[in-house]
């Protein structure tokens, strides 16, 4: 995981060289114009910065970071920005991801890794909560995190059903 983690922040060198030359295209104050053109696009690199740092240090990357990570500044009034809302929604598929990667952790023999995507996707879904979202794109794209947690939940039941994830429990300073 380390290499190929390693290999992916590589490619963002890329990213960031053709951010730099997007950002010359349009004058800086029509940025909204223009902003669905690469919106799609800016959401799926911020998962998978998300997913790299995820991967790396089990963390929630911040706003900044992916900003950094992509070449772009996290400010509005610096031009060529990472909007919010397109940070939260590549944040949303990050969990979207993690719930497949619990399941396919249970094929792969690691039982403990679930428990921890699981307390990851509890505290994300927390900070979701605390948000006031409107009936938009992102409010839907929220919804659909409803059903990552219950999935990331049916994966950690079954595995303390079927008496797989002692070592994790105790070492949480849980109970059986």
């Amino acid at each position: 995981v380390p290499k190929k983690c390693q290999k992916a922040r590589e490619h963002f060198g890329t990213v960031r060289t053709q951010m730099e030359s997007l950002k010359t295209k349009f004058p800086a104050d029509q940025y909204y114009r223009f902003h669905e053109h690469w919106r799609f696009v800016l959401q799926r690199l911020v998962f998978l910065a998300a997913f790299v740092v995820y991967l790396e240090s089990e963390t929630l990357v911040t706003r900044e970071a992916v900003a950094e990570i992509l070449g772009i500044e996290a400010d509005r009034e610096r031009g060529f920005h990472l909007d919010i809302e397109d940070y939260l929604s590549g944040v949303l598929t990050l969990a979207s991801e993690l719930a497949r990667l619990a399941v396919n952790s249970v094929t792969a023999g690691d039982y403990s890794r679930p428990l921890r995507i699981s307390t990851f996707i509890n505290e994300l879904d927390s900070g979701f909560r605390l948000l006031n979202l409107k009936n938009d794109s992102l409010r839907k794209r929220y919804d659909g995190l409803k059903y990552d947690v219950k999935k990331i939940e049916e994966v950690v039941y079954d595995l303390s059903i079927r008496g797989l994830n002692k070592e994790a429990t105790v070492g949480a300073g849980g109970e059986k």
